[in-house]
């Protein structure tokens, strides 16, 4: 199969393209380049590439196509906060505007990277994908209006499916220091303290971007009818936790560590637990490798070896928001994140998809 990867330089697509290469698919990707600098590790596989903007993407970028996997995306919370209308921009006009293109260009499936911030506030109770959205942010908001427009495209010859991933965590080589999971780790690796951002008290579900990937490679190569217009909750209904549970986890992992709580730390109105079971019957012989215990395990060993700092984990390399902010200042970007010189080519709207750390 001939996949295009859109944001394949990120923190999901880095880990999704050796998947897809392994499995044996002819695959590229398209990406702004805007984290590319963003590097933990050694540099991932390269793949042929176009550096573009999503807003600026036309048919003749996607043709020869066999699915077109949507990564690309204002990747959380903060970063959507800082402009909501470039937000809904990126990652609904824009995304729709490339499904658009991919159906004009005879591309038959589209694999978009949602997410479970579409439910916002919703509660202690599990929910399933017939649950209503209660977005809270931006991010959120922008993930709705994308399903809609994308749903509206649909017919005998285009396939959008819709992953509604829980909140990502684990090792990548453009690695997000701004996820829960990861942010945790990382704090209480460099400074001694599990430092929770909230009270503990929301509840979110998780999953590893490598049982993300592979569940993007199973829906690329399932047969349409068990795919078409489909929306599934990627992650395991078992692993939804509290956030304090996690820290928990961090702190019986990484040696003398304790946990603490960050100036003003308050309830978080993103609220919600998962049932991922739709994607597990659907999909009998995929079962997710990860949980949370081993990915804090990985990120350690990640972190010691790396000789992560406390100023890498806090500073533009690993926080999105701060290197947006970083490169703007620069007058690297503009207000609208595009690029200010066109050595840089394009615009933001690159990498991995996923809420923001709590």
């Amino acid at each position: 199969m001939r996949i295009l990867v859109t944001g394949h330089d990120g923190y999901i697509g880095t880990r999704l393209v050796p998947l897809f290469l392994q499995a044996g698919h002819d695959v590229a990707g398209l990406d702004s380049g805007l984290f590319a600098d963003c590097t933990i590790g050694a540099e991932p596989p390269t793949v042929p590439a176009v550096r573009a903007d999503i807003r600026d993407i036309t048919p003749s970028h996607l043709e020869g196509f066999d699915a077109v996997v949507h990564l690309a995306a204002i990747s959380n919370d903060p970063l959507g906060d800082l402009n909501p209308q470039t937000t809904y921009d990126i990652n609904a006009h824009a995304t729709i505007s490339v499904a658009r293109a991919a159906k004009a260009a005879g591309v038959s499936r589209f694999v978009f990277s949602s997410s479970c911030s579409l439910y916002g506030a919703h509660g202690d109770a599990p929910i399933d994908e017939t649950a209503d959205f209660y977005p809270v942010t931006p991010y959120g908001e922008s993930k709705v209006m994308a399903e809609k427009g994308l749903a509206e495209l649909a017919d005998d010859a285009f396939s959008p499916v819709f992953l509604r991933n829980a909140t990502a965590y684990g090792v990548s080589a453009r690695l997000r220091g701004d996820l829960v999971v990861n942010n945790l780790t990382g704090y209480a690796i460099t400074t001694g303290e599990v430092r929770m951002k909230s009270d503990g008290t929301p509840w979110r579900p998780l999953v590893h971007i490598e049982d993300i990937a592979r569940a993007m490679q199973a829906v690329c190569e399932a047969p349409r009818e068990k795919i078409h217009l489909e929306a599934y909750n990627i992650g395991r209904t078992s692993e939804n936790y509290r956030i304090r549970d996690v820290a928990e986890i961090v702190e019986e992992v990484v040696p003398n560590c304790k946990i603490t709580f960050a100036d003003g730390a308050s309830p978080d109105k993103r609220n919600y637990r998962v049932d991922c079971d739709r994607f597990a019957d659907t999909f009998p012989s995929f079962q997710p490798v990860w949980t949370v215990r081993k990915g804090v395990e990985e990120l350690y060993t990640t972190f010691l070896a790396e000789a992560l700092t406390h100023d890498d984990l806090v500073g533009a390399r690993f926080q999105r928001i701060r290197r947006i902010q970083e490169l703007i200042e620069q007058g690297v970007l503009n207000d609208s994140l595009r690029f200010t010189a066109l050595t840089g080519s394009h615009a933001a709207g690159t990498g991995a998809d996923g809420p923001d750390a709590s």
